[in-house]
């Protein structure tokens, strides 16, 4: 692990060695997140709609922490880069969680997609920017009130100058190959990023003015698609991955990345980030054993062994009888030799990887970093 934490500050430091150009300081207040499974911290599991078993968690929580992962997710490292705390889950009540420095709407299974009866989440991104809404709302009522909740609630100036940061739209592609051709998936695009547009001007018209946006990564390689759709070779691109839900992927970062451009010009007294998450996600599943890792799609906590060590019906840390026999979805002996932890979610040590290359500026539209000295003092 300390092998592979030193080549990542190594890659770190050669990226800030690259030429690129600043237009965003990270020096804010607050954070409000919203998203789905790749950055919920604890909201789908305080809703009571699923719960997480060990050894999820086990890495740095050393128990169940929310998060779909072995450890920390990407908006934690991001969270530690800005000297700020980890973000509470708006739904997490118990123990007097401080939403001082933000607050994370995201919750797994969420899509752009209004939720229906039978999805898994019922909080899609127009939930959670209501949620938001009346959150904020809230906290300006009390504090007008003179309520003393400064350690647990943010300032009402926090709301314009904080950051939003959104990473959401996955679930929507993923399950659309349940029940819908490639063609019919790529016609959904449009429509998707019409509400996720509707939904960032309303948090415009609310006071934000700093969007962070990530764009989806390659579906394709997640051992959960693979399963379902990689059944055939004609099927799989040369890494192994899902050609038709890269396909998907890319065609909607591509509109994605359309929009945030039409933001950006309508919106000029803001700050809007666009972020390549999938270049950087599919160069270390290409490049995984560079980077230190031994696996680059099988899950680490799963059943069934090589190739994929996955079964949808057992998910980690669960035990099922298939068969007459009693089954146990078990970790690996080391998650930091694998990308991805459940077959769906990347572990702590992948999540991590991410991060610093987020944090290079490079894969960013505009594009940052020659200002960021908070990079040489990273606590991870």
């Amino acid at each position: 692990m300390a092998a592979k934490i030193f080549i990542l500050q190594i890659f770190t430091l050669i990226s800030l060695l690259l030429p690129v150009t600043y237009s965003i300081e990270f020096k804010f207040p607050a954070i409000f997140n919203f998203g789905d499974s790749n950055s919920d911290t604890g909201n789908l599991i305080a809703a009571g709609i699923e719960s997480l078993d060990p050894p999820n968690g086990q890495t740095y929580f050393q128990k169940p922490s929310g998060r779909y992962s072995d450890g920390r997710l990407v908006i934690d490292f991001l969270m530690d880069a800005m000297k700020l705390p980890f973000l509470n889950a708006y739904l997490d009540s118990i123990g007097m969680p401080s939403f001082q420095k933000g607050c994370n709407f995201a919750a797994a299974g969420s899509t752009i997609h209004q939720a229906t009866p039978t999805s898994v989440c019922p909080f899609s991104f127009d939930i959670q920017v209501n949620q938001f809404l009346h959150f904020k709302a809230r906290v300006v009522d009390l504090l007008a009130k003179g309520k003393r909740l400064d350690k647990y609630i943010p300032a009402v100036d926090y709301f314009s100058k904080g950051l939003y940061t959104f990473d959401i739209g996955q679930n929507d592609l993923a399950g659309a190959f349940y029940s819908k051709t490639i063609d019919q998936v790529l016609a959904s695009i449009p429509k998707i990023l019409e509400e996720f547009e509707t939904g960032l001007r309303r948090l415009y018209d609310e006071g934000a003015r700093n969007f962070w946006i990530h764009n989806t990564g390659p579906l394709g390689c997640l051992a959960q698609n693979v399963a379902k759709f990689g059944t055939e070779p004609s099927m799989l691109d040369e890494l192994g991955c899902v050609s038709g839900h890269n396909q998907a992927a890319k065609l909607f970062n591509l509109q994605l990345h359309a929009l945030c451009k039409k933001l950006q010009g309508d919106y000029t007294d803001s700050n809007i980030t666009y972020v390549d998450i999938y270049t950087i996600k599919y160069s270390l599943i290409a490049n995984y054993s560079r980077y230190g890792f031994d696996q680059p799609i099988m899950a680490c906590c799963g059943v069934g062994g090589a190739p994929l060590n996955y079964n949808s019906g057992i998910s980690c840390g669960q035990t099922k009888v298939i068969n007459g026999t009693s089954v146990t979805a078990k970790a690996c002996s080391d998650s930091s030799e694998y990308v991805n932890w459940d077959g769906i979610h990347y572990t702590e040590a992948a999540n991590q990887y991410v991060s610093t290359q987020i944090l290079t500026g490079k894969y960013s539209d505009p594009p940052f970093a020659d200002k960021m000295p908070f990079l040489l003092d990273l606590k991870f």
